[in-house]
């Protein structure tokens, strides 16, 4: 019996052919290299294979976060990261400066004072990234030195918006300050270049579903000596989050508890990609894919929500819709008709930006995939906009083509 028409209409809704643009700022899509290696049988964690495993992948997040001192990776997401950055270093009571760039860094303010901390919170417009000066004004002030950590968001995947972590530790020395400074790097690391032990940073937070081009499931925190000498004392509680017994159980290549074996292998596969690339040319590459994504959107006519120039996110660009236009909205046509997701608005940005993600395993091709879909999308919507933007990223990006592959370094593994 034949299916009738409406039968047959239902057994074909939904489905798209092509693959799906996944262009949110993380989770990134993870490329078959990754998933290959995950896909791996399961071995004993208490076993000398795993010991060698462990080895390779913490002498690699070494030259990832740029840092000789210890980097604790826990079966997370990045909010266990911020979590375990806090309770290691801190005790009830204790006061925190931090600055308000955008949704991620009120996250990690509200996780503040559910654990009974006293967090100073700059406000800011989210528009703009933490400001050094006004950093170092605050702690001048604090004669007394009330203020025991001094935590940043590098890159606010909220806004498109980074903070410049260099001169915020030129900020807190210049005030003599003995403020531990913590930086979470969960949307930077690995796309935008970052020195845990030159910039002087005591904790670095990060996760593996952003530039390290895993699936969610790992967290992570680079550890200063300092910060290490600080937990010894630090009252607040913690098991699960305990930096001591990770590292001294790391030290043999094992957990002290069950770890993601699988995601391990695919960690040790993320890390020799990104040294076989070189991480200069990493970085490169993101700034010249993000660079191509802000040439479409000045010539759609739409205004990139990051208002400083030398805080432009290459991990992703927020853009701003105009006036009485629903950035959801615009977002369900580019997902019901071109099958690609696009980051949403998050708190007080909810409705009114559509985020592009331009991290991880991402190349030129795919960068123009993806830009296609959003200039077709504001056509549909009705959106007001001049075409024109994906010719412009084109040029651009044909423009660059032989100067960026003439710069590309020696790999770290040549």
């Amino acid at each position: 019996m034949q299916p009738t028409t409406t039968q047959q209409d239902t057994a074909v809704e939904g489905i798209m052919s092509g693959r799906h643009f996944l262009q949110i700022p993380g989770p990134t899509n993870v490329p078959e290299r990754i998933l290959r290696a995950i896909d791996s049988a399961t071995i004993d964690h208490r076993g000398p294979g795993f010991s060698q495993l462990t080895m390779e992948v913490l002498d690699g997040l070494g030259k990832i976060f740029k840092t000789s001192q210890p980097v604790v990776i826990f079966p997370a997401s990045g909010t266990g990261a911020w979590e375990a950055a806090l309770v290691n270093c801190l005790s009830p009571g204790d006061t925190v400066l931090m600055c308000e760039t955008g949704h991620f860094a009120t996250g990690w303010c509200n996780l503040a004072q559910r654990y009974n901390l006293r967090p100073i919170f700059i406000p800011g417009d989210w528009r703009h990234g933490a400001d050094p000066k006004e950093i170092e004004s605050r702690l001048s002030e604090d004669a007394a030195h009330q203020i025991k950590a001094v935590c940043i968001v590098h890159n606010e995947t909220s806004t498109g918006v980074t903070s410049r972590v260099a001169d915020i530790r030129a900020a807190i020395d210049r005030a003599g300050h003995p403020a531990l400074f913590m930086v979470d790097t969960i949307s930077s690391l690995a796309s935008i270049d970052y020195r845990h032990d030159e910039w002087g940073v005591d904790v670095t937070v990060a996760g593996s579903q952003k530039g390290l081009m895993l699936p969610p499931g790992l967290s992570f925190n680079a550890v200063s000596d300092k910060a290490l000498k600080v937990s010894e004392q630090a009252k607040l509680p913690r098991s699960y989050w305990n930096w001591a017994d990770m590292v001294q159980t790391n030290k043999n290549g094992f957990f002290p508890y069950t770890p993601a074996t699988n995601l391990l292998y695919g960690l040790r596969e993320a890390i020799a990609m990104l040294l076989e690339e070189g991480l200069n040319n990493v970085f490169a590459r993101h700034a010249r894919l993000a660079e191509a994504t802000r040439c479409a959107v000045r010539t759609w006519g739409l205004d990139i929500l990051c208002l400083n120039e030398s805080e432009y996110s290459n991990s992703l660009t927020a853009v701003l819709m105009p006036n009485g236009y629903d950035a959801d909205e615009f977002r369900r046509v580019v997902l019901d008709n071109f099958n690609m997701s696009l980051g949403n608005g998050l708190g007080r940005l909810a409705g009114k930006v559509f985020r592009v993600g331009h991290l991880g395993d991402f190349n030129e091709l795919m960068l123009a995939g993806s830009l296609s879909g959003v200039e077709m999308g504001l056509e549909l919507a009705a959106v007001p906009h001049q075409k024109g933007g994906v010719q412009a990223a084109l040029d651009f990006l044909a423009k660059t083509a032989a100067t960026h592959n003439k710069n590309k370094v020696a790999s770290e593994v040549a």
